[in-house]
């Protein structure tokens, strides 16, 4: 049986308590449990976080807290994904300690190396089929797939069963159409699916789940065909820091594009307010180039205040750029070589 949520923040609030309590010589002054977990003002000024659910997305939050808070120092305990969440963190200013909990043990959380290089599969004639039609044509993570502004229509599969080209808006999807058109040639079966995205991410198209699904990657690919928008002049998709789970998850675009004096950016897209996108740019300039610039690009009414505050916390300097909020009305755009 689920708990009531207002139980379950009590108990993350109780067990954040308890956590300073065993770990740190220092006493809470006040604490509040949340849906993932709880955050704390401690006797010394310093704020404490406990992140107990989406703890790979909690760095994000936490240092906002301590925003609010007017504090650099904070303690991060995290459930999950400790090293990633502490690689980031020494990212930015002020003394920032991440926890690592295992059972009823913290532990200094030892920062995680950025993703290594995956392999990408050797397979030209299939690529060459996503291009012909028309697909952009997107390498993240030794995955290959095929995108239509931005949303995934076709993937190179390899498996026990050979490489080839995979037809559908995601995993289900894909499923079910090669098991109701399994027959059909790959560039008819693309050309079909592709024909109905493209009707959905069209200027004046009426709300649809097609037009939701990855705006970030279709914000991603309108600036790719004009890196002039973000003040650049070449543009081309990138690998995030973490690998994608799935399509229906707010993952942040990473591009990598040249300036006018050959300077290499790092450009970050995110939609909506997500106190995590700080975070997450800064480890894709430190995955891809940690030399390069940072632009991280959201629509102007989600150019929030505390996003700004944020990136003045970077040790290397990144820029909040604003871009209209009528961005899904821009002429679409063509096919990325």
């Amino acid at each position: 049986m689920a708990l009531d949520p207002e139980r379950r923040r009590q108990l993350h609030a109780m067990k954040l308590r308890s956590i300073v309590s065993a770990h740190l010589e220092l006493s809470v002054e006040e604490v509040a449990g949340t849906d993932d977990g709880a955050s704390a003002k401690l006797s010394d000024g310093s704020v404490a976080v406990l992140a107990e659910e989406r703890s790979n997305r909690a760095l994000g939050g936490a240092l906002a807290s301590s925003a609010r808070s007017s504090t650099d120092k904070m303690h991060l305990f995290a459930t999950e994904a400790s090293g990633m969440l502490a690689r980031r963190a020494a990212l930015f200013s002020g003394p920032i300690t991440v926890w690592e909990i295992k059972e009823d043990q913290a532990t200094r959380a030892i920062p995680a190396k950025p993703l290594a290089a995956a392999t990408i599969p050797d397979v030209p004639e299939l690529v060459a089929t996503l291009r012909e039609s028309s697909l952009e044509v997107v390498f993240e993570h030794g995955v290959i797939v095929g995108e239509i502004a931005g949303l995934e229509v076709a993937r190179i599969v390899s498996d026990e069963n050979g490489e080839r080209i995979e037809v559908g808006v995601g995993a289900h999807d894909r499923e079910a159409f090669g098991l109701l058109h399994g027959d059909l040639p790959t560039p008819q079966a693309i050309e079909q699916v592709a024909n109905v995205v493209r009707s959905h991410r069209l200027p004046g198209a009426e709300p649809h789940p097609l037009n939701r699904l990855g705006a970030e990657r279709w914000l991603r690919a309108h600036l790719i065909s004009h890196p002039e928008r973000v003040g650049l002049t070449r543009l081309s998709a990138a690998a995030p820091p973490v690998k994608r789970t799935n399509l229906k998850e707010a993952v942040p675009a990473v591009a990598r594009g040249t300036s006018d004096d050959g300077g290499e950016t790092i450009v970050v897209c995110g939609v909506g307010i997500d106190l995590d996108l700080v975070p997450f740019a800064a480890d894709a300039r430190l995955l891809h180039n940690p030399e390069a610039q940072l632009k991280i690009v959201v629509p102007h009414r989600d150019a929030h205040q505390i996003l700004r505050e944020l990136v003045d916390r970077l040790l290397d300097p990144a820029e909040i750029l604003g871009i209209d909020d009528g961005w899904r009305e821009w002429a679409s755009p063509p096919s990325v070589p």
